[in-house]
């Protein structure tokens, strides 16, 4: 058996078909103990298909899912924390009869389960809400008592689809707190979301899906760098199209004064400038990297033809 700091999640090569329509293609990753990682995509990329066979909803039609080097089996799935993106709970059910009885169902004492469930419902800020049912609460709290849900049998593994759906800022912020924690305490934390901004603030390393296949996974960084690097102009006044035609120049994005370029090693900057100048007064010219919501919006709408390569798990470029 391995260390605690060696365990890691592995989905390896898993497929899934609908008859003609292929849900998941080789899809593979890890996700590595005291790691979040972040798992985006377009909808019906397969994120939601690849969880659900994680948890055993789903079969694949081939590849495998490990945990700590074996398969997963159904008593490793009783130790792993799932957050469906639609809600999961029984909506007549009241919150702390409903936290207190999943876990029973993962294997706690009464005693241990009723102070799970007032342990979590207070972390998570709906303790008030303890003896309500889960259809009173506003879309926001039955999403915290769906976190809780996931937390309460103290899992080994977080699996968590679409975690911040409909969330105001100070509930990311205390889930947020609380996948910290759970990563301080060695646990792999794996969850989809659209938020991006969210996914390159908390994420240590991000997988990209496109049609049911990882196509880019490594850190934020990483993968802002294998954007290349950009030049950012903020020229008021500036035309569409002026920019068009400067040797090594290519224009990737252009709003309200603000174009985004690229530039070819060697291509000259301050003719850049220069340009800009032209048109008007420059209000900011620097160099930057890519956000990781423009490389989501890159990757998942270049042709699997065309893409060539992808980002691998280590930085490497892998066909």
């Amino acid at each position: 058996m391995s260390n605690v700091s060696d365990r890691r999640l592995e989905v390896d090569r898993v497929s899934k078909r609908y008859g003609d329509t292929v849900a998941l293609d080789g899809m593979a990753f890890d996700v590595r103990a005291g790691e979040i990682f972040g798992f985006v995509g377009s909808n019906g990329a397969g994120k939601t298909t690849t969880m659900r066979i994680i948890l055993g909803v789903l079969a694949a039609d081939s590849g495998e899912v490990r945990w700590d080097g074996a398969p997963v089996t159904l008593e490793t799935r009783s130790r792993i924390g799932y957050m469906p993106e639609e809600r999961g709970l029984y909506p007549r059910m009241k919150v702390g009869e409903q936290l207190e009885y999943l876990a029973r169902l993962h294997g706690l004492t009464r005693a241990d389960a009723v102070s799970a469930a007032r342990t979590w419902s207070e972390r998570l800020g709906v303790e008030a809400r303890f003896g309500d049912e889960v259809q009173k609460l506003s879309l926001g709290n039955q999403q915290r008592v769906q976190l809780a849900a996931a937390l309460v049998h103290h899992p080994e593994i977080l699996v968590l689809d679409e975690p911040f759906s409909g969330l105001d800022p100070v509930a990311v912020d205390v889930m947020s707190e609380v996948l910290r924690e759970k990563v301080a305490e060695g646990i792999p934390v794996i969850f989809s979301s659209h938020q991006l901004d969210l996914v390159e603030r908390l994420c240590d390393r991000v997988g990209i899906v496109r049609a049911g296949t990882m196509v880019a996974c490594d850190t934020v960084e990483a993968l802002r760098a294998s954007g290349g690097e950009e030049l950012l102009v903020h020229a008021p006044e500036a035309p569409n199209g002026w920019a068009d035609g400067l040797p090594g120049v290519s224009v990737r994005g252009h709003d309200a004064g603000r174009t985004v370029l690229a530039l070819a090693d060697g291509a000259d900057d301050q003719a850049v400038l220069a340009a800009a100048l032209a048109t008007g007064p420059v209000r900011e010219f620097a160099r930057r990297r890519s956000t990781l919501t423009e490389l989501f919006r890159h990757v998942v709408s270049t042709d699997n033809t065309a893409a060539g390569t992808a980002v691998g798990t280590t930085g490497e470029r892998v066909q």
